[in-house]
């Protein structure tokens, strides 16, 4: 019920800014007002309510700009007017495209995205990336549960947190992502339970180390994650279905759907993907990471830098 009662005051006070904004917008096409009157305005509305916050000069130009953006007020009251009014300057500053922004409205209504959450996934364009991972999902998997895996998996993963050098090995990678394993999560996405890192499996006697393993709370099922310092080779995909076979064995339960496996690469092609994955009876997606920080330095430059391990250390020490 608090719930519900913070939300319909959120929806009057987005209605109010928008008939604000509206109103503003049609007396500066109308009489001219200017950013003297804009002012004026901010005045008379604080001293008219003060005990009402949200009535600056500057909040008053944002929702002119909202009223503009939204001129029907159906899509305030289905879409902008369901998330707070901080989140829709956020959109508005950040994201010039309307389907661009809907989308994202819709991804935070549905997951319940704080400001600073919203500002993390526009900056690393999660919008351009969500569903574009080389998959085989939609054959291996039921309907449902292939259209969620398929907007689970995301095509490049952001690991702009690591500090790799130009030439690191898959430890330095897994290290990287697990000595920052709050980043780690947060650019996976909502869902992802870490279960482990060289999750050791054992098949006929022989013993096997799966790179990283998760449990996906929306999924229902165990997500392997295997980690190559190197562009995607078609072997890969056998050894990640022999892992899933494995894991739907030992681990998975009555209640659990399909493991799925996913394949993080330094780069990929599609038609070679594709091959790999048309006969494979499992569900695995691939895609690529993205270090950006180091990649775009020039190469006498990435030696001299220090990790962000290093650093944190020193720190520590001060």
């Amino acid at each position: 019920s608090q719930l519900k009662a913070a939300l319909s005051v959120n929806r009057e006070l987005i209605q109010l800014y928008w008939e604000i904004g509206k109103s503003v917008s049609q007396k500066q096409a109308e009489e001219g007002w200017g950013a003297k009157t804009v002012g004026k305005l901010a005045r008379d509305l604080k001293s008219t309510f003060p005990d009402l916050k949200g009535f600056s000069k500057t909040n008053i130009s944002y929702m002119v700009k909202f009223a503009k953006e939204y001129p029907d007020f159906q899509i305030v009251q289905q879409a902008a007017g369901q998330i707070p009014w901080f989140h829709n300057i956020v959109l508005l500053e950040k994201v010039k495209d309307e389907n661009d922004r809907m989308w994202y409205i819709k991804k935070t209504i549905e997951n319940g995205w704080s400001r600073n959450v919203l500002l993390h996934w526009i900056d690393s364009g999660l919008h351009a990336r969500e569903g574009q991972a080389s998959n085989n999902f939609e054959s291996k998997l039921p309907s449902a549960q292939s259209d969620l895996a398929r907007e689970t998996i995301k095509d490049p993963y952001n690991f702009d947190f690591l500090t790799l050098r130009d030439k690191f090995d898959e430890k330095e990678l897994e290290d990287g992502l697990l000595d920052h394993i709050q980043n780690f999560l947060i650019e996976l996405g909502q869902g992802f339970a870490f279960l482990g890192r060289q999750y050791p499996i054992t098949v006929d006697g022989d013993d096997y180390f799966l790179d990283l393993l998760f449990y996906h709370t929306k999924l229902r099922c165990y997500i392997v994650v295997e980690l190559k310092a190197k562009a995607f080779d078609p072997r890969d995909a056998g050894q990640m279905n022999f892992y899933l076979s494995a894991v739907d064995d030992i681990l998975r339960t009555p209640h659990d759907n399909k493991s799925i496996g996913l394949l993080l690469c330094k780069d990929k092609k599609g038609v070679k993907v594709e091959y790999a994955l048309r006969d494979i009876h499992k569900p695995i997606g691939v895609a690529e990471y993205e270090t950006k920080i180091i990649d775009s330095l020039p190469e006498n430059l990435q030696h001299s830098l220090p990790s962000i391990k290093e650093i944190e250390e020193e720190l520590e020490k001060s």
